[in-house]
């Protein structure tokens, strides 16, 4: 039985990238690199953590990812750093990753995951690719029928709800928002707002106070500019002029939000609280 076992492990496994590239692992993960934070979350969120053997810069979440070699940040990957660290699986960004460095990683001979999770069912996607090229197939899914369940269950709580008008800042100086194809804006309209500046090309447009009170949004979220919601609701009316001013305004950990990780259920419950108070303040 153990050898049937072994024989079944060392089955070739294959997962088709978000390049569109068809990553093929021919013995068992043991040594995994990941080039952004919020991939870190993924290894660990799909039971690969112990096979992390370096990170990007700024992966501190879960804590125990802040005691593994980095290897650079999104934008500069050390790929020599990578290479000493010799990983049998490279979990990249296909965005945030410089596209020259991760095609570099490939002709030397490394195995990349090229990722880009950007709606909220990518997560529980992302979980079980990783699992499968990881191992950890049967943690990586129970992790991504717990993550499906949790959000069908906000989806039909504020599938009624009546309708708000936000607007979400990422920046404040300059004033940026995200449209209606970024993975926040999906969050805003499960929990029954509308986000004002859906329509834009832009994925994160630079907007200007006229263009904000032409909206005519009636409530304000956001904070990763800010030091927490004290921080941001200061901010907030510092920045905004008399017809903004007073709008709610609601403090979102940018972590629960900003990163594509099961931790984003979080983000989407603290989304669907503060539109909650929104519409009680408006009656």
């Amino acid at each position: 039985m153990a050898v049937g076992c072994a024989l079944a492990a060392a089955q070739p496994v294959s997962v088709k990238d978000d390049r569109g590239r068809v990553v093929t692992i021919n013995r068992p993960v043991q040594r995994i690199v990941t080039l952004a934070p919020h991939l870190t979350e993924l290894a660990y969120a799909a039971g690969a953590g112990e096979k992390l053997v370096g990170v990007a810069r700024h992966s501190d979440y879960p804590p125990a990812a802040a005691g593994i070699p980095q290897v650079g940040d999104a934008i500069r990957v050390d790929v020599e750093a990578i290479l000493a660290l010799k990983p049998d699986l490279v979990l990249a960004w296909r965005s945030g990753n410089p596209p020259a460095e991760l095609v570099r990683l490939e002709q030397i001979g490394l195995s990349v995951l090229a990722t880009e999770p950007g709606r909220l069912s990518d997560v529980p996607r992302l979980l079980r690719a990783i699992g499968t090229l990881a191992g950890s197939g049967g943690h990586a899914q129970m992790a991504a029928t717990d993550f499906e369940g949790e959000i069908q269950a906000l989806r039909e709580r504020y599938a009624k709800a009546r309708r708000i008008r936000v607007f979400y800042v990422i920046w404040h100086k300059p004033l940026l928002t995200v449209n209606g194809a970024h993975l926040i804006s999906e969050i805003i309209s499960l929990c029954g707002g509308e986000n004002v500046f859906a329509d834009l090309g832009q994925l994160t447009p630079n907007i200007t106070l006229e263009a904000l009170i032409a909206a005519r949004p009636a409530a304000i979220l956001g904070g990763a500019s800010a030091g927490g919601a004290k921080g941001f609701a200061e901010q907030w009316r510092a920045t905004a002029v008399p017809p903004l001013r007073d709008l709610p305004a609601h403090y979102i950990d940018p972590d629960l939000i900003q990163r594509p990780t099961p931790r984003i259920v979080g983000g989407v419950k603290a989304v669907c609280s503060a539109l909650e108070d929104a519409r009680r303040s408006r009656g």
